[in-house]
């Protein structure tokens, strides 16, 4: 997302084009860093986007680049959402080694792993045996 903004911030503004004129600043997040546990047991949503905040705040970055899904619903103080790029496919992608073509072709009982709190509950939704 942040190369797509870069891009987009040059063909619109000629003078961004310019050698030089951006930079992207590649930041590790707590989210990016805590693979092992389950973010809503470590502080759910702000753990990717509080390094890159803070880095906003403290005038090290001019522009932050965020997921949508991971911004919190309250904005730090001091920064405004003023623009979203236009939204890419939604659907999550169904990964099967048994030859199910969707969730209700599993059988009853299978296991299925996903560390998103969102998607266990349409998983549920879609079959509670899973």
């Amino acid at each position: 997302q942040a190369y797509m903004t870069r891009d987009l911030l040059k063909s619109n503004f000629p003078e961004l084009a310019e050698d030089g004129a951006l930079e992207i600043v590649v930041i590790k997040t707590t989210g990016d860093k805590l693979t092992l546990q389950p973010l809503a047991d470590i502080g759910g949503k702000g753990l990717f986007t509080k390094e890159i905040d803070d880095a906003l705040l403290d005038g090290r970055i001019d522009i932050a680049v965020h997921s949508m899904k991971d911004v919190p619903t309250w904005l730090p103080e001091g920064t405004i959402l003023p623009c979203n790029l236009p939204r890419e496919d939604t659907r999550d992608a169904f990964i099967c080694k048994n030859g199910a073509a969707s969730i209700q072709d599993l059988a009853d009982g299978s296991v299925i792993g996903s560390a998103s709190l969102r998607r266990q509950a349409q998983i549920k939704a879609k079959n509670s045996t899973h």
